[in-house]
């Protein structure tokens, strides 16, 4: 589908694209689709006071209307998902299918918050005195601002809107400026369900479109309740001390270093396959992309031909083309910081494979590469860092604790895996002597996460959590109640404070 017909279907107009100063460039083939407007200091204070505004009307809605509009996004959501898909992969890059994949992620979050609307449960807690009750009770908290990466340019802001809306929030969304396309697109959807609705107030969802001065105003605003910032632990490192100096919350979902341990039991052609995609699948661009695998060092001989053989054979190219596995990667400087990675790992020992860039027909201006393998002589400096690419670090244990050291042994804490049929091995991963990561996974790779699960993870991860289970509560404020329905005043801890 053509770029023109896609922006076309989704109701961005030439008004949108046209005569602004940010240059929508798609990582296909370096051609501009569209010049957006960035907001200035004073229209992005102004969207913040507009969601403020919204909020102080939106939070009297009971939740299950609230629910409600998030039921009809998701129906607009299902009837542009193939329009919304092909944006995804014309503006950052993703094969047709992880396009529309990151879209029903979106869907599925819906319905998980619509049925949530009606589960923002409290508890009632036993009261030590006579004639009282105590209980909880969850309130909406405030205006939301989401910080996503061009990554997942919708999926993730989708995981914390759609739960902070029924949460009875405002949301104020700053995207990437690598993709301001899908955010405007996604603004629009979430207005025609907003209009089925019919009575949600103006601002509910503001979009703020620039770099990194429009980023900091949506992160000093002291009307900002919570800030979810998703992107590297360089940027979390700005935006959590800087929430946390006047006050306010920050959910912060930043870089992994996703480690696989293959076990001398593990069944091979799985961890292949899950290697495979894990590690390649978004051209190496996801926060759980798989970067070490750790496998034991019987086996390793047996694993690694695999491996280079699948590599060798991937279908590289326009990620427009179904048939193609890997696209490109977001722009030239991305490309450089993996060649510079693949140079110090060299100059660290290791040996690689792969990681030249391809030429791909029809797609000069994109940056294609060849996912690289290297194997290391051990967990070196380079290893422990996270770079944004499909390299592959592949080092050998001894004994299994070994394993779960070098699992352990970065500062990153996300998503990890092991691939064993040993079940003392499966167990001890998973308990707190194994993997020190917010997602630990048995015979399945890092990626792929479900939305029924918190997501996120430890360390410089950052410690946020967003998506399913009981992530809903960082969206809220929680009130301890006491009721007091006798006709003496007993104090609590059996204090006498008698005044006559």
């Amino acid at each position: 589908m053509s770029i023109t017909k896609v922006l076309k279907q989704l109701g961005l107009n030439a008004k949108d694209l046209k005569g602004g100063d940010l240059i929508a460039r798609s990582p296909i083939d370096g051609r501009v689709m569209a010049k957006v407007k960035s907001d200035s200091k004073a229209s992005a204070v102004k969207k913040i006071a507009r969601s403020a505004e919204a909020f102080s009307a939106w939070r009297a809605m009971p939740a299950p209307q609230r629910g409600e509009l998030i039921r009809l996004f998701g129906e607009e959501l299902r009837a542009h998902k193939e329009a919304l898909g092909a944006l995804v992969s014309h503006e950052v890059g993703k094969i047709v299918q992880e396009g529309l994949g990151e879209v029903q992620e979106m869907i599925d979050i819906c319905d998980f918050a619509v049925g949530l609307s009606r589960q923002l449960y409290g508890l009632t807690v036993a009261s030590e005195r006579p004639g009282h009750r105590m209980m909880e009770t969850w309130h909406p908290l405030g205006v939301v601002g989401v910080i996503s990466a061009f990554n997942f340019p919708v999926a993730v802001w989708s995981w914390n809107t759609a739960i902070a809306i029924v949460c009875g929030n405002s949301v104020v969304w700053k995207p990437s400026d690598k993709n301001p396309l899908t955010a405007l697109a996604c603004q629009k959807i979430f207005e025609k369900a907003a209009k089925r609705f019919g009575n949600a107030p103006k601002g509910l969802l503001e979009v703020l479109i620039g770099g990194r001065e429009i980023g900091e105003v949506l992160v000093d605003d002291k009307r900002v309740a919570l800030v979810s910032a998703t992107g590297s632990t360089r940027m979390g490192r700005e935006v959590g001390p800087r929430v946390a100096a006047r006050f306010g919350r920050s959910l912060l979902e930043l870089g992994g270093n996703n480690a696989m341990i293959v076990c001398p039991s593990a069944d091979l052609e799985l961890a292949v396959r899950a290697i495979t995609f894990s590690a390649v699948g978004t051209a190496g661009q996801r926060c759980t992309t798989l970067r070490r695998v750790i496998v034991h060092e019987s086996i390793k001989d047996k694993l690694l031909p695999r491996l280079k053989k699948i590599y060798g054979n991937l279908p590289i190219g326009n990620p427009l083309n179904g048939k193609t596995l890997v696209g490109p990667l977001i722009d030239e400087a991305s490309f450089n910081r993996m060649q510079s990675s693949l140079k110090v790992a060299e100059e660290q020992g290791g040996k690689i494979t792969g990681g030249q860039r391809v030429k791909v027909k029809d797609c000069e201006g994109g940056f294609y590469v060849q996912p690289a393998i290297a194997e290391m002589p051990g967990q070196t400096e380079i290893v422990r860092e996270e770079t944004f690419a499909p390299i592959l670090y592949v080092v050998t244990y001894k004994k299994f604790e070994d394993a779960l050291a070098l699992q352990n042994d970065v500062p990153q804490g996300l998503s990890s895996c092991i691939f064993t049929q040993d079940l003392r091995e499966a167990e001890t991963f998973l308990s707190a002597q194994g993997s020190d990561c917010g997602i630990a996974n048995v015979n399945i790779g890092p990626s792929g996460a479900e939305i029924g699960g918190a997501f996120g993870g430890e360390k410089e991860t950052g410690g946020g959590r967003e998506s399913g289970s009981d992530a809903w509560r960082a969206y809220m404020r929680r009130a301890t109640n006491t009721i007091n329905y006798s006709d003496s005043l007993p104090l609590a801890q059996g204090i006498k404070f008698d005044v006559g």
